[in-house]
């Protein structure tokens, strides 16, 4: 089948000075995202995400380290998977593990920390000539080769054979992170997106809100920043973009955040972590421009959440809250609102102080009423 499009490539983009004051600057979303915050808890140590793109510059100075041996599975390719002559791929894997190169110069991504394995499985955005079977082979490889998660800002035709291979990685507890699209390619959310079981991600603005580049449907799960995103470039050099490739590629980085704080989650229960705790947009509840929320780091690597399956949804539709049954460090961990889980051991007590001290008066008041 041919692929639909490329939907979920980056547009508009435009090169940036090299300077390091005016990159890491202009990288808003760290600010946005509390990315700082974020990362004295997780850096995704110990994780692997497999980028399925146009490949990934494994020399650029930003990415330098961090970047894996690959595939290319491209019909006329070959290598593995470290070079780049589109850019778009070298741009995803920035957004998620570029570690500057040194005193806060270059990218920053989220998880500087993880590793990157490139999987070659698209010529580039700009082609609009995604295929399908690449994608298919590049989600096996990754997932036979120990990748924990799977970041696709890419979009292909709705087949079986796309179905399966997802069913495939959820069974191997292998999380996939894919796009929602974008408006300017498709009318309605692409594989791997449109199926059930991959976390799919739309864009948002600098403010927080729906960008109109950003395709909306009951298939989109979580929000994220995806306007004038500044990223790395293949060739050393830096580029900014909008789309949803930009949010897949920051959700992605988060995931890996959280499966390297919380090892013993499942892929499910971090995309249930990912959106119980993302800020509720729009309509109360779920909706189909923010799914469940915008993407919120901190929350996501600190609040007390129910273990997957065991949540009651409140009346607005967003799950309720409830003791974790994940623990990752010993010491009480800060909630999103800056206090401490012990916090609910103080208010017991006080309840319980409050139901004696009553329960002393009325006896004696009614000693008194006797006496009299």
């Amino acid at each position: 089948m041919v692929a639909a499009l490329c939907v979920a490539a980056t547009l508009a983009v435009q090169p940036v000075p090299a300077r390091a004051d005016a990159v890491r600057e202009k990288q808003w979303h760290l600010g946005f995202l509390k990315v700082a915050e974020a990362q004295r808890y997780s850096q995704g140590q110990g994780i692997t995400v497999a980028v399925i793109d146009s490949g990934v510059d494994a020399n650029h100075p930003d990415l330098r380290g961090n970047v894996l041996a690959g595939a290319d599975f491209l019909p006329e390719g070959s290598g593995d998977g470290r070079r780049d002559t589109d850019g778009h791929g070298t741009a995803m894997a920035g957004l998620i593990a570029a570690h500057g190169h040194g005193n806060g110069a270059g990218a920053l991504g989220i998880a500087p920390a993880a590793k990157i394995l490139p999987i070659r499985a698209v010529v580039g955005y700009a082609s609009k000539n995604t295929n399908p079977d690449a994608v298919v082979q590049g989600i096996d490889y990754a997932v036979s080769h120990g990748a924990q998660v799977i970041s696709l800002s890419i979009g292909v035709g709705r087949s079986q054979a796309v179905r399966d291979v997802v069913e495939r990685a959820r069974k191997a507890d292998v999380l996939l992170v894919s796009a929602a699209g974008n408006t300017t390619d498709d009318l309605f959310v692409p594989y791997p997106g449109g199926v059930d079981g991959v976390l799919t991600v739309a864009a948002t603005n600098r403010r927080g809100d729906h960008d109109p580049i950003s395709l909306t449907g009951p298939e989109v799960d979580i929000a994220a920043p995806g306007a004038q995103v500044l990223s790395t470039k293949s060739g050393g050099g830096y580029r900014t973009g909008t789309g949803t490739s930009d949010s897949t590629a920051i959700v992605a980085g988060a995931a890996a955040l959280v499966r390297a704080k919380y090892p013993d989650l499942s892929a499910e229960e971090v995309i249930h972590r990912l959106t119980a705790t993302a800020i509720d947009k729009g309509p109360p509840g779920r909706d189909e421009q923010y799914g469940y929320g915008v993407l919120n780091l901190v929350a996501a690597l600190t609040a007390d959440v129910p273990a997957a399956g065991q949540v009651n949804a409140n009346a607005s539709g967003t799950p309720a809250a409830g003791p974790s049954r994940t623990t990752a460090a010993a010491a009480p961990e800060p909630r999103s609102d800056g206090t401490s889980s012990g916090g609910t051991t103080v208010v017991a007590l006080v309840v319980l102080a409050a139901l004696i001290a009553g329960g002393v008066l009325a006896w004696l008041y009614t000693r008194r009423r006797r006496a009299g």
